[in-house]
C-alpha cells in the first residue's frame, strides 16, 4: 500500500513539476517526493519537521486549517508566514472520498505556478489517493472479528489460529512493527474507520464473562474475570508503526477516539508481528486502566510510563478479590479511612504531610489509622504490612 502511495505522490509531483508529500487528515506523513533543489527555502523548517518526524504539530495544523482546507473540494493557495516557519506559500490538495476528507497533498507554490488544467489533472491522481486511504481505513474495520479472535483466545493452538488468520487477512505487512491500543469505556459498536488502524474491534473489559481484558487469557496471567468490578467494553485498534520510537501515531489514534466520550486509552509497548498481541492487549488495558487511576498519566498513557501500575495489575488480575487483610477496608462503607490509609502511605508514612494534605487534625489522623489497623490487623509501624496494604489500595484503584 505504501508503494501505491509514493507512486501517486510522484505522479503528481511529475504533473505540476515540484515535489509533493502526503499526508492524512491528522497531519501525519505518509509519502513524499524527491527535494533535488539548492533553494534553501524548499526545505522550511516546517516542511523539515514534517519530512524527518513524519508529522507536524498542533500549532501548524490549526494554522493550515485556518485557511479551510478540510472543507475544500478543490486546489488551496496559502500565503508564505515566516513568523510561523513558512517560508514559501504551499498549494494543498484536499484528498477526499465521498465528499470526506482523507488528506491531503501539499506542494511548494511558485511563480508562475501551475496552471488550471495541471491542476485538475492532479486532483485526479488525489481522487485516487482518496479512494486507497479510504479503503484502508475500511479494511481496518472489516477485521474486527479476526483482530477481536487473537485478543480473545485464550492460550494454546486457539491462539495460534487466531493469529493466522489476522496474518492471512492483514496480508504483507503482517509482520510489521505495531502498537495496540486500549480505549476505555467505549459504548456501541467499534467504528466503521478508524484513520491510521490496520484493525479495530471492541472486546469485553474484565467482568463480561469471556476471559478478555488484563489478567485473563489476554494478559500474561491466565486468572479468571472480576464479576463483581467494572464491566462493559473498550475498543482495540491495532496501529501501524514506523518506529518503536515514535508512538506518535498510536498517540494520534487514541486522541481522536477520546474526543467520541471515553475515559482513557492505553498504549501498550510496540511489538513486532502478530503473534504477541495479546500480551500487548493486557498493557494497553491495563495502562488505560492506570490512567483512570491516576489523571497525572492520562487521558492517554504508555505502558512503558506507568511505573508500579505495571506490577500492580498483574498482581490485581492474579487476585480478583484481593487480599484477606484489606477486603473490609476496601468495602464502601470505610470509603474515607481508605483514602486516609492510602494519602498517609503516598506521603511516605509522614503524618504532618498527610493531615495537611488530608485538611483535618494530626491527632484525627492518627485515630484513623488506629482504625484502619483494627479493621485489617496490619501494623502500620511494620513495613511489609504497610506495603501490604499500600498495593491493595492502589490495586483497587485499577479494578475496583
Amino acid at each position: 500500500m505504501k508503494g501505491d502511495y509514493q507512486d501517486l505522490v510522484d505522479e503528481i509531483s511529475a504533473l505540476l513539476g515540484a515535489p509533493a508529500t502526503l499526508e492524512n487528515r491528522d497531519f501525519r506523513l505518509i509519502a513524499f517526493g524527491a527535494h533535488d533543489s539548492e533553494d534553501d527555502l524548499a526545505m522550511d523548517p516546517v516542511r523539515t519537521r514534517s519530512i524527518l518526524t513524519r508529522q507536524s504539530t498542533a500549532a501548524v495544523r490549526a494554522w493550515f486549517e485556518g485557511f479551510g482546507i478540510a472543507r475544500a473540494t478543490g486546489p488551496v493557495r496559502i500565503p508564505a508566514a515566516p513568523d510561523a516557519g513558512v517560508f514559501r506559500g504551499r498549494i494543498c490538495l484536499p484528498v477526499r472520498y465521498r465528499g470526506i476528507v482523507q488528506g491531503y497533498v501539499w506542494l511548494l507554490d511558485q511563480e508562475p505556478g501551475p496552471g488550471p488544467d495541471a491542476l485538475a489533472a492532479a486532483m485526479e491522481v488525489a481522487e485516487r489517493i482518496g479512494i486507497l486511504l479510504a479503503e484502508e481505513a475500511k479494511a481496518g474495520a472489516d477485521l474486527s472479528r479476526e483482530f477481536r479472535e487473537v485478543l480473545t483466545a485464550g492460550r494454546g493452538w486457539q491462539q495460534d489460529m487466531a493469529v493466522a488468520a489476522l496474518r492471512v487477512a492483514l496480508g504483507p505487512g503482517a509482520d510489521g512493527l505495531h502498537a495496540v491500543v486500549c480505549v476505555q469505556p467505549w459504548s456501541g459498536e467499534a467504528p466503521a474507520s478508524v484513520p491510521g488502524a490496520a484493525a479495530v474491534c471492541t472486546v469485553p473489559r474484565p467482568g463480561e464473562g469471556d476471559g478478555s481484558g488484563p489478567g485473563a487469557g489476554a494478559g500474561p496471567r491466565d486468572a479468571g474475570a472480576r464479576p463483581e468490578r467494572r464491566a462493559g467494553q473498550a475498543l482495540a485498534v491495532l496501529v501501524r508503526l514506523r518506529s518503536a520510537e515514535v508512538l506518535a501515531p498510536a498517540e494520534g489514534v487514541a486522541t481522536r477516539l477520546l474526543a467520541g466520550g471515553a475515559a482513557t486509552a492505553g498504549i501498550a509497548e510496540p511489538r513486532r508481528g502478530l503473534a504477541a498481541l495479546a500480551d500487548a492487549w493486557y498493557e494497553a488495558s491495563a495502562a488505560a486502566q492506570a490512567a483512570a487511576a491516576q489523571p497525572r498519566f492520562g487521558p492517554v498513557a504508555q505502558w512503558s510510563a506507568i511505573g508500579p501500575y505495571r506490577m500492580l495489575a498483574a498482581l490485581a488480575a492474579a487476585d480478583p478479590a484481593g487480599d484477606p487483610a484489606t477486603r473490609v477496608l476496601l468495602g464502601p462503607a470505610h470509603r474515607e479511612l481508605a483514602r486516609t490509609a492510602e494519602l498517609f502511605l503516598d506521603c511516605a508514612g509522614q503524618a504532618g504531610r498527610a493531615a495537611a494534605a488530608l485538611g483535618i487534625h494530626r491527632q484525627t489522623l492518627y485515630y484513623r489509622l488506629a482504625r484502619v489497623e483494627q479493621l485489617t490487623g496490619l501494623d502500620l509501624d511494620e513495613g511489609e504490612d504497610r506495603l501490604l496494604l499500600h498495593m491493595a489500595l492502589k490495586a483497587a484503584r485499577l479494578y475496583g
